[in-house]
């Protein structure tokens, strides 16, 4: 089976992953969080600008992929204060369009790093 690894940024590689991978038809993209290119968190606090980026950071991942929204089939989120995630649930209907994936919604203690609120993680089907 052919396995491609993607990232789109090229800091995860020293870190030891990659930000999705693709084989056998399928995308497994890693928890995608509101970093920069160069993986600095951003917007500390603000868990609308979160989901913002995360939902960007995405995108990213799935185009280097191949895939995009409509191929997504399931997600997982995860998020420190699901409250504030539901506030900013609008920004993920908005990029889905019709598309209904399978969604999990935790809420977690913490993320990787403290400053982080939400994660979220995908699974797409490719053509």
């Amino acid at each position: 089976m052919q396995r491609t690894e993607i990232d789109p940024w090229g800091w995860a590689a020293p870190l030891g992953y990659s930000q999705a991978v693709a084989a056998g038809g399928t995308v497994h993209v890693a928890g995608q969080t509101a970093v920069d290119g160069e993986g600095a968190p951003q917007h500390p606090d603000d868990m609308r600008a979160q989901m913002a980026l995360v939902l960007d950071n995405l995108d990213a991942v799935l185009a280097g992929a191949g895939a995009g929204w409509g191929d997504v089939v399931r997600l997982g989120v995860y998020a420190t204060d699901v409250d504030a995630a539901f506030g900013a649930w609008d920004l993920l209907g908005a990029r889905l369009g019709g598309t209904k994936p399978a969604i999990t919604l935790l809420g977690v203690a913490r993320l990787a790093r403290p400053e982080l609120l939400i994660e979220i993680e995908a699974t797409a089907m490719l053509a």
